[in-house]
């Protein structure tokens, strides 16, 4: 039993370095695959084998799929925001910094799992309901906080963020499939390929430091993990939360946060998000990620499942981060020499490929309204996580009803 899960984890890491690597292919679309083959696997494999190759799969995706989203622009609907930050770091020549940043919250997320477990364990369903009233009033005051220090303009951070909230309630009342995934894909992937192309953008020669000169101090490494401690576990039970709302609430809670402190915050909100949606789904029986809910098809999960389930998250998290190292080095020796505008252009191809197969034409539409949405907010010059409204004002409408 121990050589299987060790062969499971080692194969769901490979396929979790293919989802991360791949734009717009989700760690949530191999978990259906694989939900769709369980009744002919498990009469040949154990349900906790194939648990342990989906939270493998699932881990290895949160560390690995920053690499398309910094060096190509090519964002995961958990991600997205990662372009932010990292992509000022490209055209800096320091994009490998930028994903060694959120490898460093993602290892250090691994700990703050271990610390959670036991509290999300026995606290979670004794403060679930007090937590879920109070969930609206919080994005509210997030979003006020949001527009209120928007340095540039204050009224296009309103109207950018309106609009958003507009449009991310069109979008989730459409009947589409992959619903964020349009959505996203133009609002923080497609546009900011197209502004790259128009400004005839050229990458840099980009450098390779060693670990020990990439620092964060101390003061600042702490602000951003207590920031992803104090918003993690809120988009790890509540409904309409997602790690975008999260790195918001929780950069407004501990203050603007530089770009290294906000990839840092990123990496860790995904990994932590991703590793205590299983504790969640024992605690209160809720599904908050994909890969959670597949699980809970596949298994129902006892305290032996958990403590499996633990390890598999330490060990693929820690493989998982080696291996980003490495092919984060590749990317940077690679993309220097390539045409940066045809891969672009190669890139919006494969993103509207995709959309196009997981969303239909409905998707396709909403990803051309998202994508003029995302270039009018680049060219307004306020910060694009005024975006983030079209989750937040969905989210606030969805818990108040």
């Amino acid at each position: 039993m121990l050589l299987e899960i060790c062969l499971a984890v080692l194969a769901g890491i490979l396929a979790g370095v293919f989802t991360g690597l791949t734009p717009g292919i989700h760690v949530n679309l191999v978990s259906v695959l694989v939900l769709s083959l369980a009744s002919a696997l498990f009469t040949s494999i154990q349900p906790i084998i194939l648990v342990a190759f989906l939270v493998s799969i699932a881990m290895t995706h949160t560390f690995v799929d920053y690499i398309p989203s910094i060096f190509l622009g090519a964002p995961d609907e958990d991600n997205f925001l990662s372009i932010l930050p990292g992509h000022e770091m490209l055209n800096a020549g320091k994009a490998y910094d930028a994903v060694v940043y959120t490898l460093y919250g993602g290892l250090a997320a691994l700990g703050i799992i271990l610390l959670f477990s036991p509290l999300f364990f026995f606290g979670l369903p004794k403060i679930y309901a007090y937590a879920e009233r109070i969930m609206p009033f919080i994005l509210i005051v997030a979003s006020f906080f949001l527009i209120y220090f928007e340095k540039k303009s204050r009224l296009w951070a309103f109207i950018i963020f309106a609009l958003s909230g507009i449009l991310g309630l069109a979008t989730l009342n459409l009947p589409i499939k992959e619903t964020l995934l349009p959505l996203f894909t133009g609002l923080f992937g497609v546009s900011s390929l197209i502004t790259s192309i128009s400004k005839k953008q050229k990458i840099p020669e980009q450098k390779i430091s060693k670990l020990k000169q990439i620092k964060l101090k101390m003061n600042s490494f702490s602000k951003a993990i207590t920031a992803s401690i104090i918003a993690s576990p809120l988009c790890s039970f509540l409904p309409g939360m997602g790690s975008g709302q999260a790195a918001v609430i929780g950069s407004e809670v501990m203050g603007n946060l530089n770009r290294k402190e906000f990839l840092v915050l990123l990496g860790s909100i995904n990994t932590i998000v991703t590793g205590l949606s299983f504790i969640t789904l024992y605690s209160i029986g809720r599904a908050r990620t994909g890969v959670a809910a597949a699980v809970g098809e596949i298994i129902t999960l006892t305290i032996r499942d958990l403590m499996i389930i633990t390890g598999v998250i330490l060990v693929s998290g820690i493989l998982a981060f080696l291996v980003t190292l490495y092919l984060a080095k590749g990317f940077s020796k690679i993309i220097p020499i390539l045409n940066y505008k045809k891969i672009s252009i190669f890139i919006i191809s494969i993103l509207l490929a995709v959309n196009l197969l997981f969303s239909g034409w409905l998707g396709l539409l909403v990803l051309v309204v998202s994508t003029f949405l995302g270039v009018l907010c680049i060219y307004s010059g306020v910060r694009r996580t005024h975006m983030l409204g079209c989750l937040i004002i969905p989210s606030i409408i969805l818990l108040l009803l």
